[in-house]
């Protein structure tokens, strides 16, 4: 398995994330705007381009009508056991369907919905060993080839 992108990764190219030195304020291409993709989204300026081509997967496959709710990016906040700050602290993370893809539970996304996303950079989540299905991150190889 490829290394993960970390914490220190982000801190490293961008600084602490209360600076917010790589975020835009981004409006999604009215041909994306399908469903509940949102409109506009505050995220890292590297998200950019793997969102947009994970908006196309999602429309072209039919796997948008699995997009039931966006639960965010950005958020500075620890992760979940405290240890570490969040990915989502510096807006290169998404959550999507929390309700029903929760912490530790196993993940009810589809591997066509789940390929939208991977196929356009990202990691999933839901293949970790304490699965975070709802969860979606930057590959440690996209961030590196868009920052």
């Amino acid at each position: 398995m490829a290394q993960l992108l970390t914490h220190l990764d982000c801190f490293n190219k961008f600084g602490a994330p209360e600076k917010e030195s790589a975020m835009t304020l981004w409006d999604v291409p009215t041909a994306l705007e399908i469903g509940v993709i949102p409109k506009r989204l505050y995220c890292n300026k590297a998200m950019v381009q793997p969102l947009s081509a994970a908006f196309v997967n999602l429309i072209k496959s039919g796997c948008v009508n699995e997009l039931k709710t966006w639960d965010g990016c950005f958020n500075i906040r620890n992760k979940r056991n405290g240890a570490s700050p969040s990915l989502h602290s510096w807006g290169v993370a998404i959550d999507v369907n929390a309700a029903w893809n929760r912490y530790h539970a196993p993940p009810t996304l589809s591997k066509a919905f789940v390929k939208c996303f991977t196929d356009a950079g990202f990691d999933w989540g839901g293949n970790w060993s304490s699965p975070d299905g709802m969860h979606f991150q930057l590959t440690k190889e996209t961030f590196e080839a868009l920052t």
